[in-house]
């Protein structure tokens, strides 16, 4: 069991022993991995709605008396929702419910307290008290005919109270801090603000000289490299200077403190200045975050997660059915097997270790593919037809390789100082996997050969950021950048941003879309050709024969797959001849292919933005009651809505309705067939909460940031591709806040297939950073066709989609000479009892990722910290476990060089020593060792190599990696 309390810093595990508590313990909700274990803990409720069983019944008389007197008065229209909502309230109340609807009774009970009670002897510190008691008094006046309105309409019990008084909460102890003097009793600091200029080092020196005639200097910095860097200037410049902590007092001079403080200020009375990191170093506020990026094995939980009942392809035996994994005894040792059935009553077991084999049967249209029969030449032919299909891709996808090679490029100049200034203004640190994703954009473009990388990142995960990095690199070896956006949103988005970021740095950016003025168009045309322009961000419109670029080097592509085939023709003559980077968080199944077979670079941001969470997504039918609800509740934590209805001859009508439903929705409507200006305002409106619905077509799909929109709408979803799905929803969830998604379908309707499927992709991958798997599924449910043109590969549905990936794979890696494999620790054909217990481990999802992340530790401190954590995690491990480990232990052990190979013939081992082995082992440790450890060792030498047989008695594999282990050390 794992419990979140808010008393503690860090979450509980609580291990049983049938029903008895065996251990309880802190844990790293990131790791996973134990911080301390403890005899007791104490659970305090989530809720600050707190009252005791006994008195709820007083609370319930007192809500029937107010109902009953507002009942007789109310209007007839509203007195059977007023009865139904009072008679819920109730049961909630007696429930313990916390819903915040609750909040409203919660005067009516005795001893309510607030959040001074909870304080020893507070202060309350009112700044400018004469305009917060105006602020409370509007308040007041407001929410009074407010709460009016609804308990006329019987939403609101006209007697309950929402708050304290006010002056209740301040009578006993404040202070009020006013801008100006109003009496001769209060303390004025003199005080202005700093203006620093810090463009270079003898203008910062020569000014910090000029406060230091008349002032003592404190500055605060935020990091110790900030510290690192203000010691240096200061000592290549013989300054003195002293550390001081927060408790001390300033010394005369300049005084270095490590502390976070937002801008500087001088105390003119004082005679102090208050220098910061902003004053010297610009707006960095750069917190190094603990990223973490999801395990492998959560990605093939997400995309490939082999359940009881799919079809899996074996590389020799063909497709069959999973059903489950089997603990057998072969021998007298105990084995896990994956229990695989084929045709025609055939069963196949396969050692767990040996999960490499098989893939899990994916096809074009999900059909239920033909089983094999063992020893049938069936599956040996498709697999030949199909190879021999797949080496004419490889040819022409070799051939399409080779000649963006060959061709000639512009190799960009490394990073210099301006880059890395513009690098460090960034106000966020970079996570691995963007700084990964920078690296190898730099490293592409600095080659001779054009550049053609696919960056994959989900919305809101800082591909921008990654792709004006590689701008910024081109724009300073004096070449063009064109960004092109699918919608004009986004393109006006980008703009925005880039302005933002370039604004320190002689760079000129235009904005071309369907927006921009003919004046204003003839204007940047006129510039881009002089090679005035630096940066042209816009729409497909940049691809237009009007546009002739000076010197363009980059071309950077937001979301390829929305553009149609004559631009798609355009991009495909730029990536011959210049560099090209296409951003996408869901990238077409043929575009995502090519990336993975090397064809084109890839790039993968994985990791989420800090404190970002996942969508909740809901699949349902449509239904009023719940569209009203879910709006409602949105709004009543004054959020913003998109509803998303995708017809335009129909949207007014949806809007209307929506009004009618929730009277308190400021209902707009935005669609791709309206004006541009007004189009414009709508979208500019809401984005400034003058609107808190949205009624739109799928002109939000990209490009559009409201953090405070965090409910999603979206009608007839069965109609919307997978990819189309998820860049929808990724409209919301884009700030700290809980974020919601509800799919509807229409009521009776029959889904197809495929549309059925895809809805349930999207409701399963609600975790950050799904859109790549996102596309992975898509590409094993749509197939990825002609890679290289519009047909379907139909020879892909006989052997599944995961085995023509692996046989594409390795025609294209032998035709690029990179057909050697990476050294693996091979799994030795030893057998021991060794296997995953039911009543340790139930799920054979768990059994199959165990034996996988086994699979994966390749050395000593790898294995010892997985065995760390699988004891921290399921518990004490059974012996059957440990030998498991064991026996990676001895497969880690014999991938040293002093082994050529260890082989099981029964009731003895031989293990083969290399021929170079004895140029470390004496042989006399050899035999001394090996007759300590073994009862009656034989000996041989052959073909210059020594071998010893041992026999499998007691604690024999404890024994052997012991005496490997110890001869390997030198």
């Amino acid at each position: 069991m794992k419990i979140f309390s808010m008393q503690y810093d860090h979450p509980i595990r609580i291990d049983f022993f049938d029903d008895e508590i065996d251990y309880i313990k802190f844990f790293d909700e990131k790791t996973q991995r134990t911080i301390e274990k403890v005899d007791e803990i104490e659970i305090i409720p989530a809720t600050d709605l707190l009252y005791l069983d006994q008195e709820v019944g007083s609370v319930v008389t007192q809500i029937k008396d107010s109902f009953e007197e507002q009942y007789q008065k109310m209007d007839d229209l509203f007195k059977d929702d007023f009865e139904e909502k009072i008679m819920i309230d109730i049961e909630n109340l007696k429930a313990h419910a916390t819903d915040s609807s609750q909040y409203a009774y919660y005067h009516l009970f005795k001893n309510v307290t607030s959040i001074k009670d909870y304080l020893d002897d507070p202060i309350t510190i009112l700044c400018q008290e004469e305009d917060i008691h105006f602020q409370i008094k509007n308040y007041i006046s407001e929410n009074f005919y407010y709460y009016q309105e609804l308990s006329q309409s019987g939403r609101f019990l006209k007697d309950n109270q929402l708050y304290q008084d006010f002056d209740s909460i301040i009578k006993d102890n404040y202070q009020a801090i006013n801008t100006f003097a109003t009496n001769k009793d209060d303390v004025v600091f003199l005080s202005h603000d700093v203006m620093f200029n810090r463009d270079d080092e003898k203008r910062v020196i020569q000014q910090i000289n000029d406060y230091l005639k008349n002032s003592q200097i404190l500055i605060s910095l935020e990091n110790k490299h900030q510290l690192q860097l203000m010691v240096e200037l200061f000592d290549r410049h013989e300054m003195k200077y002293t550390l001081v902590g927060i408790d001390e007092v300033i010394y005369p001079g300049i005084n270095l403190y490590v502390g976070k403080l937002a801008s500087g200020l001088e105390l003119i009375e004082e005679k102090v200045v208050i220098l910061t990191a902003y004053e010297l170093f610009g707006e960095v506020n750069v917190s190094k975050t603990k990223y973490f990026r999801f395990k492998d094995a959560k990605t093939l939980r997400n995309f490939q997660e082999l359940n009881v009942g799919d079809y899996v392809v074996h590389d020799s035996y063909g497709i069959g059915q999973y059903l489950g994994i089997k603990t057998l005894d072969v021998k007298g040792y105990h084995k896990d097997y994956l229990y695989v059935a084929y045709a025609g009553d055939d069963t196949l077991y396969i050692p767990v270790e040996q999960f490499k084999m098989i893939r899990k049967y994916a096809s074009a249209d999900g059909k239920v593919p033909m089983i094999h029969a063992l020893g049938s030449s069936k599956w040996t032919k498709a697999k030949q037809k199909a190879k021999n299909k797949i080496d004419d891709i490889a040819d022409r996808l070799i051939e399409l390789y080779a000649k963006r090679m060959s061709s000639p490029g512009f190799a960009f100049s490394k990073d210099n100082e301006l880059q890395i200034d513009f690098e460090n203004q960034f106000g966020y640190a970079l996570t691995a996997d963007q700084q990964r994703s920078v690296d190898e954009i730099k490293l592409d473009m600095e080659k001779p050969q054009p550049m053609d990388r696919l960056l994959c990142g989900d919305v809101g995960f800082g591909k921008t950021e990654v792709a004006l990095r590689g701008a910024f690199k081109a724009i300073l070896d004096h070449k063009q950048v064109a960004f092109l956006c699918p919608t004009t949103i986004l393109s006006m988005q980008h703009f925005k941003t880039a302005t933002e970021r370039f604004k320190n740095f002689p760079v000129e950016i235009a904005l071309l879309n369907r927006f921009t003025s003919s004046k204003e168009k003839k204007r940047i045309l006129k510039e881009v050709k002089e090679g005035k322009i630096d940066l042209l961000i816009g729409t497909h419109r940049i691809l237009s024969k009007d546009v002739a670029f000076n010197d363009l080097g980059l071309l950077v592509i937001d979301e390829e797959q929305r553009f149609g085939v004559k631009q798609k023709e355009k991009i495909k003559e730029y990536r011959e001849t210049i560099d090209v980077l296409s951003l996408s968080a869901t990238p077409i199944p043929r575009t995502l292919q090519m990336s993975l077979m090397g064809i084109r670079g890839l790039s993968k941001i994985d990791t989420p933005p800090k404190n970002r969470l996942p969508v909740q997504t809901y699949v349902v039918e449509k239904n009023n009651t719940l569209i009203k609800q879910v709006i409602e509740r949105e709004l009543a934590r004054d959020g913003q809505v998109f509803y998303l209805y995708n017809r335009t001859d129909q949207i007014a009508n949806v809007a209307y309705k929506i009004s009618s439903t929730v009277p308190n929705a400021k209902v707009a409507i935005g669609h791709g067939q309206m004006d541009k200006n007004e189009l414009e305002d709508v979208m500019l409106r809401f984005m400034n909460k003058e609107f808190n619905v949205l009624i739109c077509t799928t002109i939000i799909e990209t490009g559009i940031d409201i953090p405070n929109a965090n409910t999603m709408i979206v009608e007839d979803a069965d109609k919307f591709g997978l990819a189309q799905l998820y860049q929808i929803r990724g409209r919301v969830g884009r700030s700290e806040r809980g974020a919601y998604a509800y799919l509807l379908y229409k009521k009776d309707k029959s889904i197809q297939d495929d549309a059925l499927k895809r809805l349930k992709a999207i409701k399963e991958f609600t975790e950050l950073g799904s859109g790549y798997k996102i596309a992975m599924r898509d590409l094993s449910i749509r197939g990825s066709g002609d890679i290289l043109g519009g047909k379907q590969a139909g020879f892909i549905d006989d052997i599944g989609f995961e085995m023509y990936m692996k046989i594409l794979q390795d025609a294209i890696n032998v035709r690029m000479h990179k057909d050697e494999k990476p050294e693996e620790v091979k799994n030795l054909n030893v057998s021991v009892d060794g296997y995953i217990p039911d009543d340790y481990v139930e799920s054979d999802y768990e059994k199959l990722e165990l034996y996988q992340r086994l699979d994966k530790a390749k050395t000593m401190s790898e294995l010892n910290s997985l065995k760390a954590e699988f004891d921290d995690y399921y518990g004490n491990l059974p012996e059957a476990i440990l030998t498991l480990i064991e026996k990676r232990k001895l497969e880690i052990l014999s991938h040293y060089s002093i082994i050529e190979d260890i082989k099981d013939s029964g009731k003895q081992l031989e293990i083969i020593f290399s021929p170079n082995a004895f140029e470390t082992i004496s042989g006399d440790k050899l035999f001394l060792l090996a007759n300590q450890l073994f009862t009656k060792p034989a000996f041989k030498s052959l073909d210059n190599k020594i071998t010893i047989k041992i026999n499998k008695h007691d604690q024999w594999l404890n024994r052997l990696n012991e005496f490997i282990e110890t001869l390997s050390k030198k």
